[in-house]
């Protein structure tokens, strides 16, 4: 559905995403890691047509989303990192909002609307402005917002960020039933604990390259490694954090 083919960006000359390539097929979810700095942003920009590659091309179902980036944006669904909303809106006026520009007619607009924020445990505060609720209210708002359409692809970018407990598990099956339904999901996350439960396969960047594509049960045990982290840590050659931790205390004690 969703495929990758040898992605380059650069800003002025210096590469933030190099021959980057992969596929996200109906019903799979793919993970894509990586530390700050790693690309990620990068190709989530591009692959949503924010940003225009400086080579390479980005095909939904065979075509280069270039030709009709309207209508492929009308197939996808996308919970960005950083929350961008109207606050000024109430929950409701902001999904009916999206409805409208996804041209969703106002009847079933209005009965998918209410049904979202009842589910997201959002009813009682549907009527009040978006600027009035938390972080996590926030983002289930987004949620809600990238599936009014029924989306064929989605793209979730850090999508548990201020969501509590109990919200954060109904995302973990609700991204499970999206995939049972022949959705294609690509998600980014830094909480490696809950892509190695829902991912059928991870994809590591580090400076702009692929490092990895594989299951994450693959990874673990090709690399000897008990989780997808001390994967992830090794791949990127990241430091000692617990001997880093430790140095911090002692310099915050005066030892250093």
């Amino acid at each position: 559905m969703l495929e990758v083919q040898n992605l380059s960006k650069r800003y002025r000359g210096i590469p933030a995403v190099e021959d980057v390539s992969f596929r996200v097929r109906p019903g799979e979810i793919v993970g894509y890691l990586g530390p700050n700095g790693s690309g990620k942003s990068t190709t989530v920009k591009i692959i949503t047509g924010i940003l225009e590659p400086s080579s390479g091309h980005v095909l939904f179902e065979g075509r280069d989303i270039q030709e009709n980036l309207t209508g492929f944006r009308a197939a996808l669904g996308y919970v960005p990192e950083e929350a961008h909303v109207y606050t000024h809106l109430s929950g409701l006026e902001y999904l009916q909002l999206v409805g409208r520009l996804r041209g969703i007619e106002e009847r079933p607009l209005e009965e998918r609307a209410n049904r979202l924020l009842e589910l997201l445990w959002l009813r009682s505060s549907r009527h009040s402005p978006i600027s009035s609720y938390s972080k996590g209210m926030k983002q289930r708002v987004l949620l809600a917002a990238a599936l009014m359409h029924n989306p064929r692809l989605l793209i979730f970018d850090e999508p548990l960020s201020g969501l509590d407990v109990v919200s954060a598990r109904l995302f973990k099956d609700l991204l499970c039933e999206l995939a049972s339904e022949g959705k294609a999901i690509l998600y980014i996350s830094h909480v490696l604990e809950v892509v190695e439960q829902v991912c059928d396969r991870v994809i590591v960047l580090s400076q702009g390259k692929i490092l990895a594509d594989a299951a994450p049960s693959e990874l673990t045990s090709l690399m000897k490694l008990s989780t997808l982290e001390n994967v992830f840590a090794q791949l990127v050659q990241q430091q000692d954090t617990k001997a880093i931790a430790s140095e911090l205390v002692n310099t915050i004690r005066g030892n250093a």
